[in-house]
């Protein structure tokens, strides 16, 4: 025993850093930031995890994933048993390990990072996804022969068979309606769909993927990666539908009359906050929502190969602190922008946008403007020309926790712009309620449901930003998987 202080210590690993793009090179681009693990640093970060054995990382997964069980196969080099793993509570695995806070959830539960930084969790699981797309591998992905691996990995069987097996469970399953194809509605129904119910998705855009495909631009989350995702879901057996606006196309009634058994509804919240100052409808005014769904869903930074202009300009001023803003400002940096502002009301330490984020702006060259607050917009011919703030200063905490911004006497001052981006905050889209004025709305809009997603309507469940206002990708995949398990036992029982 009087030797054991000389036994040797076990190696410290440091955490394993992601490679980027140089950012001067990126801001002249749309290709992802973030270039991903090479298969050497995916094997060196995983050596990190201390395999506990009750690990806490799981609970901080909003979808219970076996964090410890997904990345001890990585150690092994089991790659596609890794994304099997994940998959078993994820359908989205290439989205999430990209834009889910996991320093907030996972990784903030993580033991390592008591002493040390946590294992990069997101990391690995975007790895084992990123593994599979580019090693051909997925076992629900169609081969050259057309064929399919099972869900066990083991015998290879037909694309007509898969198809035959379907159509044979769903002709003894009920028909469910979801509607809004982001990352609830994906998640929903791809649990239902293998569950064997026929499953219906329905999307008013062109395009599936919700928030995924118009707000989440490009360097951030591909749309490759989003299409691949649907895919898998789609492959599971979900049809889906677009440019059907529910609320105008049909109303839930009408989906009911139709065979529908059961509902969810999950619509996001896809309506743009405004600040209500003068001058705020002043050509070269945007929304977020506009800007992004321009830029990201309509191509808009592909003009004029992609008839969806959008005006280029100099000086662009972004207000919000959040992803979105962030978004917003690295993306006019990316149409040519010379300067980008954030205006924000408060200070960085209460910005709601991911850590990582923040630093990218910066690295990139967006100017931060604290403590500042937009109270009118200033015009010339029609156009935008200049945005008068106000200084503030922060003073007890709110009911967000944050501390609450009040504005300074005689600080006004004006700020040159071309262009403004409003990106404080959405709200959601009224269409599809005011067609179901027996579904229960809060005061901001929102629909009440309770912990697993029911509503005041008979048969019709809801989740995701619908029901708790802009949260994040993975709390409204949550929020599909725990509805999809009560519409199974809602249309089983009957029980309401």
């Amino acid at each position: 025993m009087q030797n054991e202080h000389l036994k040797p210590k076990k190696e410290k690993i440091p955490r394993t850093k992601i490679s980027e793009q140089p950012a001067k090179e990126r801001i002249k681009n749309f290709n992802e930031v973030e270039l991903g693990y090479t298969e050497e640093e995916a094997l060196r970060e995983s050596m990190r995890c201390l395999m506990c054995k009750k690990p806490k990382c799981t609970e901080g997964c909003p979808v219970g994933i076996d964090i410890k069980s997904f990345i001890a196969f990585i150690k092994e080099k089991q790659f596609e048993k890794a994304l099997e793993k994940i998959r078993e509570k994820n359908a989205l695995p290439g989205i999430c390990g990209r834009v889910c806070p996991q320093e907030d959830q996972c990784e903030k539960t993580c033991i390592l990072g008591l002493k040390d930084e946590p294992v990069a969790i997101g990391k690995l699981e975007r790895f084992a996804a990123d593994y599979e797309k580019n090693k051909k591998s997925s076992k629900n992905q169609v081969n050259a022969k057309n064929e399919f691996i099972d869900c066990d990995g083991n015998n290879i069987i037909s694309k007509e068979k898969i198809n035959k097996d379907i159509n044979t469970s769903l002709n003894n399953k009920a028909k469910v309606a979801v509607i809004g194809a982001g990352p609830a509605g994906l998640t929903c129904s791809g649990e239902l769909a293998k569950m064997g119910y026929d499953v219906t998705l329905f999307e008013a855009l062109h395009s599936a993927g919700g928030v995924l495909v118009y707000g989440i631009p490009e360097f951030r989350l591909p749309k490759e990666i989003v299409n691949q995702e649907i895919e898998y879901v789609k492959s599971l057996g979900v049809e889906i539908k677009l440019n059907t606006i529910i609320g105008k196309t049909f109303t839930i009634d009408e989906l009911f009359e139709n065979g529908y058994k059961s509902v969810f509804i999950s619509t996001g919240a896809g309506l743009p906050y405004f600040l209500g100052i003068p001058g705020e409808n002043l050509n070269g005014v945007y929304s977020a929502n506009e800007y992004l769904t321009r830029v990201n869903l309509m191509k808009a930074y592909l003009f004029p190969e992609w008839d969806t202009p959008i005006k280029k300009a100099d000086i662009v001023s972004v207000i919000g602190g959040g992803n979105v803003a962030l978004d917003s400002a690295r993306t006019a940096l990316r149409l040519g922008a010379k300067k980008v502002y954030i205006i924000y009301r408060r200070s960085e330490a209460e910005m709601p946008g991911r850590i990582e984020e923040i630093k990218h702006a910066k690295e990139e060259g967006v100017k931060m403007v604290f403590l500042t607050n937009p109270v009118e917009i200033i015009g010339e011919n029609g156009w935008v020309k200049k945005i008068k703030c106000i200084k503030m200063q922060l003073g007890e905490p709110d009911e967000t926790g944050r501390r609450r911004p009040i504005p300074v006497i005689n600080s006004e001052h004006e700020i040159d712009t071309d262009i403004i981006v409003i990106a404080i905050g959405q709200g959601p889209n009224p269409v599809l309620t005011q067609t179901s004025p027996d579904i229960k709305l809060n005061k901001k809009g929102n629909i009440i449901a309770d912990s697993v997603g029911k509503t005041s309507k008979k048969g019709v469940f809801a989740g995701g930003d619908i029901v708790t206002g802009a949260a994040t990708v993975i709390l409204a995949m949550g929020a599909g998987k725990v509805a999809a398990k009560a519409i199974d036992e809602y249309i089983k029982t009957g029980v309401w």
